[in-house]
């Protein structure tokens, strides 16, 4: 996959086009991903649900993995990914810069 948990992206198309945020879930079998404060819906839930009165909750709704674009780390630009095939492992590569994107490190609980 070409867009990693953590990353930023830019949506590209939609009522949310131009706007960026960083990937919080991805649905591979969907080919969706969750972008952090991109495409919210209002939810209504009843006071049956939450045993109090009701209330609306606005939640992220996914966006389809064609309709964002990584934003390079080194370059600040929405780019294209490419690969690059070492010995052991497989790098990500902007296209528009050349450079090799750095995965952030994921904290250990």
């Amino acid at each position: 996959m070409k867009i990693k948990k953590g990353d930023t992206v830019q949506i590209l198309l939609g009522k949310d086009r131009g706007k960026s945020g960083k990937v919080l879930r991805i649905l591979t079998k969907k080919n969706h991903i969750l972008v952090e404060g991109i495409n919210k819906v209002k939810r209504h839930i009843g006071k049956k649900v939450t045993g109090q009165e009701g209330t609306v909750l606005e939640l992220p709704k996914p966006v389809n993995l064609s309709n964002v674009s990584l934003i390079c780390p080194n370059c600040k630009k929405a780019t294209r990914v490419g690969f690059k095939v070492t010995e052991k492992t497989k790098i990500r590569i902007c296209k528009k810069c050349k450079k090799e994107i750095i995965e952030k490190e994921s904290k250990l609980k």
